[in-house]
């Protein structure tokens, strides 16, 4: 945890003391903690025949106080460097052993792994500036496990000019793209995403706005819960459509793709400027009417600026494949149908892979596109002069 001076010891048999007799075979690892800071997920994914299978999936909680040194390294502050170095070794020794569960749930040797993709935990992202931040320690990831790390998949192409985001919509296509009809993927974490996968074509895809940051910022605010459960807190309330009007003029929605966007944006700052015009401040109001109408208001904001952007972009679209924190969200998928008559909205579970498990299995892809020397990138969706090897390689050997 942060604070704590002593160095992290290796997860109890991640390191092997010698070479193993196993073959490595086409196992990869991907580890993902995204903006809600809620934890850690990791799967263990075997590739085969052109063909991703799931072996393993674990989830860890982040720590309270990790998750608050990573919360406030969201924002300038006081000694950020040594802050940011004892955080990022907290992270890389959650990520570790999240890495142990997954080699013991499947029974695969680490030495059978080819390598794990770790994103790290984003905290700046600001490509209006050309740089990205992404918290993280693969070689002390490589020395507790034993296996090879992937990381760093951002910055390769925001040198190329890009945005460095999204990164999952390449991986989207393998998994969820369809030859006879247009099929949108909506990320819903901290921040919202979209891919747009058209048969015969490179896919598209943006950051669309808010996912679940707002809406967990104002429920801990007022009920100590760290998110609304199912949403039924704020399905109680009544979306205000004064205040909704005004959250939507955000000049961020008005913007043309490639864009990505993050806690930089909409954050704490950005609650409190929006809630202020209406009298009210971010401060605790209890349980009370205006309370969930806040909550019942983000929640619509998540749902109308994601299917708006899907409507602009993908009027075509047959499908929306929901996956992320947000499609457990039962208010926020029953307003995404509203919002998208005519268009089957469904979670990832239903194609093929849980909703928890997509953003990590899409860095375990990412590992073996750079492993095998081939782009992650998709310049169409990220605005980048042309298609990239993404991540840096951390050897464990």
């Amino acid at each position: 945890m942060p604070g704590d001076s002593a160095a992290p010891s290796p997860q109890p048999g991640l390191t092997p003391s010698g070479q193993s007799s196993h073959q490595r075979s086409n196992l990869y690892i991907g580890l993902m903690s995204g903006t809600s800071l809620d934890g850690v997920d990791g799967v263990l994914m075997r590739h085969e025949d052109g063909a991703w299978r799931t072996l393993a999936h674990a989830h860890r909680p982040l720590p309270p106080p990790l998750r608050q040194a990573l919360l406030d390294l969201n924002t300038p502050g006081h000694d950020e460097l040594h802050r940011s170095a004892e955080a990022a070794q907290a992270l890389v020794v959650l990520y570790a052993t999240i890495v142990h569960a997954l080699c013991t749930s499947a029974d695969v040797l680490p030495s059978e792994v080819q390598a794990i993709g770790a994103h790290g935990q984003t905290v700046r992202h600001r490509p209006d500036l050309a740089y990205t931040w992404q918290l993280n320690h693969p070689a002390l990831l490589a020395e507790l496990t034993g296996i090879d790390v992937v990381a760093d998949f951002r910055t390769r192409d925001m040198a190329a000019g890009g945005q460095g985001a999204p990164l999952v919509p390449a991986f989207h296509q393998a998994l969820f793209g369809q030859p006879d009809q247009t099929v949108a993927v909506l990320n819903i974490g901290g921040m919202a995403n979209v891919s747009i996968l058209r048969p015969g074509q490179p896919p598209l895809g943006f950051d669309c706005g808010p996912g679940n940051a707002l809406l967990d910022l104002w429920c801990e605010s007022q009920t100590g819960h760290a998110y609304d459960a199912n949403g039924e807190w704020g399905a109680a309330g009544e979306v205000r459509e004064d205040w909704l009007t005004d959250a939507l003029a955000e000049p961020f929605f008005s913007l043309l793709p490639p864009k990505s966007t993050g806690r930089d944006l909409f954050n704490p700052d950005w609650l409190s400027r929006w809630l202020a015009p209406h009298g009210l401040t971010d401060g605790p109001l209890g349980d009370t009417d205006v309370a969930r109408d806040v909550q019942a208001t983000l929640c619509e904001l998540t749902a109308r600026s994601a299917a708006t952007a899907i409507q602009q972009h993908a009027p075509d679209a047959t499908d929306v494949v929901v996956c992320g924190g947000g499609a457990l969200n039962g208010d926020l998928m029953r307003r995404l149908g509203e919002q998208l008559p005519g268009v089957r909205v469904g979670r990832s579970d239903t194609h093929g892979l849980d909703v928890m498990q997509v953003e990590a299995a899409a860095f375990a892809w990412l590992a073996w596109r750079h492993v095998a020397r081939l782009a992650g990138n998709v310049p169409e969706v990220t605005g980048a002069r042309g298609p990239r090897v993404l991540g840096a390689l951390y050897p464990a050997r």
